[in-house]
């Protein structure tokens, strides 16, 4: 491409500002949105879309946990999750799980149709465009993160609704277009 060059670069400014630019410019990504899940006995969950394919063979996925979630040790502590791939009309459940005042414990999943997953007991959400449960392989140092390496130990997918999207700090929908 000529006649255009990016822009300098420069570091993103400290403090709460740029942490807000710097969000609204990784905000311009727009991202698929996912119910990562864990624990059998005492399960948890949080919404999330720091989830990427990495290998198809082996089968990996990664997904980005803050270290201060409660998420965070349970998964640590169970080496298992699943990733529930979430459709537009699964936007309440995404809200849901993206509140931090939610209910905790075995409140946490009132009202909300999952099933265990067969290998780890990890609560897969019902109706989600698709879904995998994943052995905890690696964890890395992400700074307030840590990013997690998941070996695909079973996959599925559902329905060919709309897909949830997450771009600009806001919920959207995306139709899925036949080929």
């Amino acid at each position: 491409m000529t006649g255009t060059r990016p822009p300098t670069a420069v570091d993103p400014p400290a403090g709460p500002d740029g942490r807000r630019e710097l969000r609204r410019v990784l905000g311009s990504f727009a991202t698929g949105v996912t119910l990562v899940t864990t624990g059998r006995e005492n399960p948890r969950g949080m919404t999330a879309n720091s989830f990427a394919s990495v290998s198809l063979e082996p089968a990996l996925v990664l997904i980005c946990v803050l270290r201060s979630a409660a998420l965070h040790d349970t998964l640590l502590a169970e080496k298992a999750f699943a990733v529930s791939v979430l459709s537009a009309e699964q936007e309440p459940t995404a809200r849901r799980f993206a509140d931090r005042r939610r209910p905790r414990g075995a409140r946490e999943f009132e009202g909300v149709d999952v099933e265990p997953g067969r290998h780890t007991g990890a609560p897969i959400l019902v109706g989600a465009l698709a879904w995998l449960e994943c052995g905890l392989t690696a964890v890395h140092d992400g700074g307030d993160h840590s990013i997690l390496l998941g070996s695909v130990l079973d996959a599925g997918r559902g329905g060919d609704d709309p897909a949830l999207l997450f771009h600009g700090g806001a919920f959207h929908h995306l139709s899925p277009t036949k080929v």
